[in-house]
């Protein structure tokens, strides 16, 4: 990889972690006064809702999309998996750190 596509790269990166930042401070504010449960339900709706958007926009029409359905249920929900346990892997290892 050259230069200018680390520091493309390093750019998309820092993008995607301020995405990941500002959605995580929004769910964060609105659980100082909701439950948390709650929100972590608005937050998977949203995600499923945005997901199903990006799916419809890219499909050519209403067979093509009808026939990608189960594969895109699929996709994304081996993503939220591999990424959930990622994540709930990074709260055992820190545990104690993250939970002082």
């Amino acid at each position: 990889m050259s230069q200018q596509e680390e520091m493309m790269q390093d750019e998309l990166n820092e993008a995607f972690w301020t995405r990941t930042d500002a959605v995580i401070q929004l769910a964060n504010t609105q659980a100082e006064e909701a439950d948390a449960d709650d929100v972590n339900a608005s937050l998977l709706y949203a995600a499923a809702r945005f997901s199903s958007f990006l799916i419809a926009a890219q499909a050519e029409d209403h067979a093509s999309l009808l026939h990608g359905r189960d594969q895109a249920v699929d996709y994304f929900a081996n993503q939220f998996r591999q990424l959930l346990a990622e994540n709930i892997d990074d709260y055992l290892e820190n545990f104690d750190e993250y939970n002082a």
